[in-house]
């Protein structure tokens, strides 16, 4: 006969067992996922999101296990991350319209810590606040928690879920313009992580070739001679502008179209390397004379990126002929890495907002007095390059900016958004109009060049240059580069000086040939590596990353690194 089957524990054992280890035991093992569970629930959308939330779950429990083999102290600091990580992402995307993502970690700096701690002064004591109520907490666990796991089996539940990660990565690959987006925070940046990890083992974070035969030639350091007046030159980054007549059906005010035009009354076309938002990535562009787009999915951290790293750009071009460089900046310094990425390239001295003394958002004639105060503490002979950064046109167009400005203003009556932006426009252009005027009064018989750009299109274009497509589609559209979204201007004027003429100062051009065209124009002569880009720029007639499908600007960026004028990238 077959012995009888053991018994299974019964009710009253299993009741017995739970009350061994304890009610409040148990619960601090479960808690943390409890309230995962209900952070995925609100905050992911679809299945793929939850997958990468699920999977960067078990990665961060596993990873603490395997320190500390205590589940329910692990649990807690994966919960405390996932929060910290939550709350970060939301701030920064009320501050910049964009979530957190993996490569914030991988471009981490000081600068961003102080931008951080500046905007919020009381996030200091908030955060040491939070770690005197944490860490006792985190005792209290160690305690309470009555389980240990091996450690062995906690890295194999990590790499299998690096792995799961990885193919979720590939999967449903990390999408740019989703970031834009305040939900998925966990599993957008897990999935960020991946594509981040794999672009820079693949290319480091900047495209360039491997190798090239060719080389530049250092230019001496007294090789600039300039032929007839240097002209002083302003660089005017015009916040969110374009001609919004490349819309149909958009109502323009009587006038609308001249502050696009040039001193010889053409319209001139600027291709930007961003659409919506991220106007330093232009900035980059216009002071750095290279491609953003370059850095592929690390464009967004361009200027972070680039600071300290890309000596090479417009105003080191123009101190090298003895120009004494300026900036004016409409926010904090630390910014974007603004500040460290300006000096890198060449800007001596760097005004911020702090410095400036604007309080919030300012109209352009503030910059426009500040940028003719201190050229007028500029010694006379000494030519002067000024870059003036306008903000008065930046989002929201919900809410009617400084009513008390422009109060003449008739709305031509189109959706309240559209007619905001065009007032805001309008006042742009009277701003403009006026600091010319006061460069002609104040400095009647010095020249001046002064070049402005649509630095990005406002993030409604879209639907008006495409009323109707869903955003799927619209997404597209971003991510093959339609020019349509991409188009902005850019205009020359002078005051006492006449422009060179020069076959680049081309109808249309891609952004980081801006600052060739300002050298050419100001007959200043070009260093080897701006003449270099010069013969790409007529090779490919005006476009630089688009031209051969990025080959050219590989090269020019090898040409770069091999010159010593880009490190470490």
């Amino acid at each position: 006969m077959a012995p009888a089957p053991t018994p299974g524990p019964s009710a009253t054992t299993l009741a017995a067992g739970i009350a061994a280890i304890g009610f409040w035991r148990l619960s601090a093992v479960a808690a943390p996922h409890l309230a995962a569970l209900a952070i995925m629930l609100q905050t992911e959308g679809d299945f793929g999101g939850r997958m990468g939330f699920v999977l960067a779950w078990g990665i961060l429990n596993c990873f603490f296990i395997a320190l500390l083999r205590r589940p329910a102290l692990s649990g807690a600091l994966s919960l405390t991350l996932v929060v910290v990580l939550v709350l970060l992402s939301r701030l920064k995307h009320a501050v910049v319209q964009m979530t957190a993502n993996f490569v914030d970690l991988m471009v981490i700096d000081r600068d961003t810590a102080a931008y951080l701690f500046t905007i919020f002064p009381n996030l200091r004591w908030n955060v040491v606040g939070a770690a005197l109520v944490i860490l006792p907490l985190m005792y209290a666990l160690w305690w309470l928690d009555p389980f240990r796991v091996r450690r062995l089996s906690a890295s194999a539940g990590l790499l299998a879920c690096l792995a799961a990660m990885t193919g979720v990565g590939v999967y449903w690959p990390d999408e740019a313009w989703r970031g834009y987006y305040a939900d998925g925070y966990l599993s957008k940046f897990a999935r960020s992580g991946v594509t981040g990890v794999s672009d820079f083992v693949n290319y480091g974070f900047m495209e360039s070739e491997k190798v090239t035969a060719e080389r530049l030639k250092m230019p001496l350091v007294d090789s600039c001679h300039v032929s007839g007046r240097r002209p002083h030159i302003i660089m005017v980054h015009d916040e969110s502008s374009f001609d919004i007549r490349q819309a149909n059906g958009v109502k323009v005010p009587a006038g609308y179209g001249g502050h696009f035009k040039s001193f010889d009354g053409k319209e001139r076309k600027f291709l930007a390397e961003s659409s919506g938002g991220a106007s330093w990535m232009a900035e980059y562009n216009v002071l750095a004379g290279l491609s953003s787009r370059s850095f592929g999915r690390f464009s967004y951290f361009v200027t972070r990126i680039a600071s300290g790293r890309v000596e090479r750009g417009l105003p080191l071009a123009l101190r090298r002929c003895g120009y004494t460089t300026i900036s004016l900046y409409p926010a904090y310094g630390a910014f974007m890495g603004a500040k460290g990425f300006q000096t890198t390239t060449g800007i001596q001295h760097f005004h911020d907002a702090r410095s400036l003394g604007a309080k919030g958002i300012e109209p352009d004639s503030f910059f426009y007095d500040k940028a003719v105060d201190l050229m007028a503490e500029q010694p006379v002979n000494t030519p002067l390059f000024t870059f003036v950064y306008l903000a008065a046109n930046h989002f929201p167009w919900e809410n009617k900016f400084r009513p008390d400005l422009l109060t003449s203003w008739r709305a031509p009556g189109n959706a309240p958004v559209v007619d905001e932006y065009l007032r805001r426009q309008s006042m742009s252009a009277e701003h403009y109009a006026n600091f010319v005027a006061n460069l002609k009064k104040k400095f009647p018989a010095q020249p001046f060049l002064i070049v402005r750009y649509g630095d990005h299109q406002p993030e409604f274009s879209s639907n008006l240059l495409d009323p109707g497509l869903d955003e799927a589609r619209i997404a597209r559209k971003f991510d093959t580069f339609d020019p349509r979204y991409f188009t902005t201007y850019y205009a020359i004027d002078a005051i006492n000086f006449e422009p060179v003429k020069s076959p680049a100062v081309m109808d249309k051009i891609d952004a980081p040939y801006l600052p060739l065209v300002i050298q050419e124009a100001a007959g200043i002569p070009l260093d080897p590596s701006f003449e270099e880009q010069k013969n790409i720029m007529l090779r490919c007639k005006g476009l630089f990353y688009a031209c051969k499908d990025g080959a050219e600007a590989r090269r020019f960026n090898r040409l770069l690194i091999e010159a010593g004028f880009v490190k470490n990238l």
